[in-house]
């Protein structure tokens, strides 16, 4: 293949236009990279703060511009060439080429894929009706918004953070809603009991209806537009609008295609190295062969991803080993978790739930692995060292909120 075929050599492209992206550019130029960079994004919007869509700017309380990641300068400054609008379909591995959507060829001498992943899509019959939302980028969003003034009822389908963000926002602005959770609880996946509990709690005190255990069977709409949730009990609950947050699915099919190792996502290494020749992947459609071999899907996992990727091409080896922290504002409660709480066999609460000020500690064989704390900053700020150091302490001790974290003394293993 002459170069005369292609739109032109870098010697780094990044896929991708979300948190990990835009980092591993930064990052690349911090280490000192000097070669031509190319991001490339599949939105025409330059990098943004994806997690405030299902918060503050759902709720009007952002604007758009205030959500962009870097400086509008910043990109130019730091000669990192924006592409735009274009997706990368192909990558040919051995002759170090991507292909776009548009037909575009260009060489690479490294590739950070940090394409993320898409909502899972429900399969039902009728899911292709209108007024069936998503939320996981700007145009999703806007769609949502643009159609909330001629709604009143909104069925949520998932009760994972971005339904019941989703959930909070609507309340706030007096619509009614209806949570579809196909599990027996919210957050099964990411929170103990105590916290799901605590959440179902508080939702339907605001006047959310939260259906457990319940599975949608299809939708039904009238004029092409989503009039009804046929639940597989066949109750039908009315919807003017449907909002699916049921997770996402990694977008990691060029580099599957392209002969990555990998499954659920791309496996990496320490160093975020692919199976392939200079091909690193990081973010949510990332796997972390080693340890507990799990995807994270988080800001926090994303950009550190980034940073040790970005090193890594700069000769820099610095095994990427951060302890993973999220976050989620639900009405005036801000939840902050530290750690993952995976393979858990005991928790312990500090503080009262009903004082919606509390936390929960996740325990494994006696050592701390994580921490869900609900407007105790405090202990989530303390709480780190517990959870890096697999701290042994009495479960009294931390149940006890006259003392603080920082002034228990851990038995470091």
């Amino acid at each position: 293949m002459t170069q005369e075929h292609h739109n032109g050599f870098f010697d780094c492209i990044i896929v991708g236009g979300g948190h990990g992206g835009s980092q591993s550019a930064a990052a690349l130029r911090q280490s000192g990279f000097t070669g031509r960079i190319a991001l490339i994004g599949a939105e025409a919007e330059v990098p943004y703060d994806r997690p405030s869509l299902s918060k503050e700017y759902l709720a009007g309380k952002k604007s758009f511009e205030r959500m962009h990641l870097r400086p509008g300068d910043f990109w130019t400054s730091r000669q990192v060439e924006l592409m735009l609008g274009r997706r990368v379909t192909t990558v040919d591995a051995a002759a170090h080429v991507v292909v776009t959507d548009l037909g575009e060829r260009f060489s690479y001498g490294r590739l950070v894929w940090a394409a993320g992943g898409e909502p899972r899509k429900l399969s039902c019959s009728g899911s292709e009706l209108a007024g069936i939302c998503y939320i996981r980028n700007k145009a999703d969003c806007d769609a949502l918004v643009e159609g909330l003034p001629g709604a009143e009822r909104i069925v949520i389908v998932g009760g994972g953070y971005v339904g019941l963000e989703a959930a909070a926002v609507f309340r706030e602005i007096g619509k009614e809603v209806t949570l579809v959770e196909a599990l027996d609880r919210v957050l099964a996946r990411v929170a103990g009991e105590t916290v799901s509990r605590f959440y179902e709690a508080e939702h339907r005190a605001h006047g959310v209806d939260i259906r457990l255990n319940c599975g949608v069977g299809s939708l039904e709409g009238s004029n092409g537009r989503v009039k009804n949730v046929v639940l597989a009990t066949g109750e039908k609950i009315p919807a003017d609008i449907v909002v699916v947050g049921i997770g996402i699915v990694p977008s990691a099919g060029p580099l599957i295609e392209a002969g990555a190792e990998g499954s659920n996502g791309v496996d990496i290494d320490e160093l975020c190295r692919t199976s392939l020749p200079d091909i690193y992947c990081i973010g949510d459609c990332a796997r972390l062969r080693h340890g507990r071999g799990i995807r994270i899907e988080s800001v926090q996992n994303a950009t550190d991803q980034a940073t040790t990727a970005a090193k890594a091409i700069c000769g820099e080896l610095k095994p990427y080993d951060a302890t993973p922290w999220f976050w989620s504002n639900q009405y005036d409660l801000r939840m902050q978790t530290i750690g993952l709480n995976y393979g858990f066999d005991s928790v312990v609460t500090r503080g009262n739930p009903s004082s919606r000020s509390f936390s929960v500690i996740y325990l494994k064989d006696g050592a701390v692995l994580a921490l869900d704390c609900v407007n105790a900053s405090r202990d989530y700020v303390q709480g780190r060292k517990l959870v890096d150091s697999s701290a042994r302490i009495d479960r009294d001790a931390l149940a006890d909120t006259s003392k603080q974290l920082k002034e228990l003394g851990p038995e470091v293993l």
